[in-house]
């Protein structure tokens, strides 16, 4: 009997979910010009109860999100954002569409993120912000950073987009940094199909960015500021507010999940596996191994192995950012060398471990991936 496909990643979606969007629908209330109708400022609410954050500014994606805190900076042209290259482009997408330049640092070569002794390396005097990326669930070492960068006026904006659940310090991703940006997409740990959020703890920033969601509006057909129309709809929020509840035991779940296969696969001495450490609790939007020794050739051998057998492992991200078409035209974003990051690119494998992942799926993960290392 040939074996399901397990998916990279499912979104989980209920009878709750539904009910909810067909009472936005025959309420007539589908969205709100100031992007604050009843639905979006309740799951606004309820976010920021959760993250711990002063305020929390849902917007329509997490490339939305990104954007509009850069906004929310003054990041604009002539400025400097310094970026890790092993990310998703949206991250140094956000940064051209603001007017800057991403600066591409190197990472941390257990963790994936960058580090503060990454971003010195790079930093000038045209640095305006820092985006630290929470890549696979793991948040980065956001203190040193933030320190830093408050004596040099510099924002630090830190890409959520993995990590919702995840804590650092005991606190949780979403009250930390000046403002972080979270994904909604059907991936993630919380989906509302399309969407983000932007939680902060600075009422300048909050403000801006209510104004900058909906066109850069004070109040109705008054434009302070550049804007765009990043609202996201009553039924996106509605399904959102459902979501939030589900989210502290799918997290569970994930954590579970990750746990079960770093026990099946902790003696296979040709991989690396991930970790969390004391202060960094992860959110395990994805179960990241490393591959001793293999070039991109030999890693992509073995997820073509596991998906001829229907896991549906994944390289993210087989190329960095600095080397993709676009990018490699930017003069000057490139200052060092990013050993570390292209090395990475060239063994990471991801695994699923989200809440429907059983645990004889993950015995079947783990067996597969050990006959792939001997292939």
């Amino acid at each position: 009997m040939m074996k399901d496909l397990i998916r990279i990643n499912e979104p989980i979606i209920g009878e709750e979910e539904v009910r909810a969007v067909a009472e936005v629908l025959q309420s007539g209330i589908l969205t709100d010009k100031s992007g604050m109708g009843p639905r979006v400022i309740e799951f606004e609410r309820r976010f920021a109860e959760y993250t711990g954050a002063k305020y929390a500014v849902a917007v329509s994606s997490g490339t939305a999100a990104l954007h509009a805190a850069l906004l929310a900076a003054g990041v604009g042209l002539g400025d400097e954002v310094i970026i890790p290259s092993f990310t998703f482009s949206a991250t140094a997408e956000a940064v051209v569409l603001a007017g800057a330049k991403p600066v591409f640092a190197d990472i941390d070569e257990a963790t994936y993120t960058i580090t503060l002794e990454s971003v010195e390396e790079v930093l000038s005097r045209k640095t305006k912000a820092i985006i630290p990326v929470d890549l696979y669930g793991l948040p980065a070492d956001i203190d040193p950073i933030l320190e830093m960068a408050e004596k040099r006026d510099i924002y630090v904006i830190e890409d959520a987009a993995q990590s919702l659940g995840a804590s650092y310090k005991d606190r949780h991703v979403g009250g930390v940094a000046h403002q972080t940006c979270f994904s909604f997409y059907a991936s993630k740990h919380l989906t509302t199909g399309e969407g983000g959020m932007v939680t902060t703890n600075d009422d300048y920033l909050a403000e801006a960015l209510r104004m900058i969601r909906t066109h850069g509006e004070s109040k109705p057909y008054w434009v302070e500021r550049l804007g765009h129309n990043y609202r996201m709809t009553e039924m996106q929020a509605a399904i959102g507010v459902i979501q939030l509840q589900r989210l502290p035991k799918n997290v569970e779940r994930r954590r579970e999940n990750a746990a079960i296969l770093t026990e099946k696969l902790e003696k296979t001495k040709k991989l690396i596996l991930p970790f969390e450490t004391e202060d960094r609790r992860h959110a395990w939007h994805l179960y990241t191994v490393r591959v001793k020794g293999a070039n991109k050739g030999r890693r992509n051998k073995i997820i073509e192995y596991l998906r001829s057998r229907r896991v549906s492992a994944a390289a993210y991200y087989p190329t960095p950012v600095h080397l993709l078409p676009y990018y490699r035209r930017m003069a000057d974003s490139v200052r060092g060398a990013l050993t570390n990051t292209e090395k990475a690119s060239s063994q990471v494998i991801s695994l699923p471990v989200h809440p429907r992942v059983t645990p004889d799926d993950l015995d079947y993960i783990a067996k597969t991936l050990k006959k792939s290392l001997t292939k």
